[in-house]
């Protein structure tokens, strides 16, 4: 399996292409790295394949919040131009932007 480059950045809003949600990506492995019961409970015709970048995300539907790990092919960027709401943003990133949430800048 040979890992691709990432579309998608840190930081970057996002919406899935087939389910009713948008998010936050807040971490990128470059190819699967989630448990085998997970994938496997992704009906078969829809799994996803494993050789390409999955997205954590702080994701939101219009009635409640979570986290979600998401392949890349089934996510497109999203043009809406509105803020993500989820709880959790705020501890990573700062100023939304241009569809994008800034760092958070350590002051370590």
């Amino acid at each position: 399996m040979e890992a691709r480059t990432a579309k998608y950045m840190i930081g970057q809003v996002v919406r899935h292409r087939m389910h009713p949600f948008r998010g936050v990506v807040f971490d990128i492995d470059p190819k699967f790295s989630n448990s085998d019961e997970w994938y496997e409970s992704i009906p078969e015709d829809s799994r996803p394949d494993k050789d390409q970048p999955f997205y954590h995300l702080y994701a939101e539907t219009e009635a409640t919040y979570y986290v979600a790990y998401v392949s890349e092919q089934n996510l497109v960027a999203d043009i809406s131009g509105e803020p993500i709401e989820h709880p959790e943003l705020n501890a990573q990133f700062g100023e939304f932007c241009d569809g994008y949430y800034a760092l958070q800048q350590s002051l370590n």
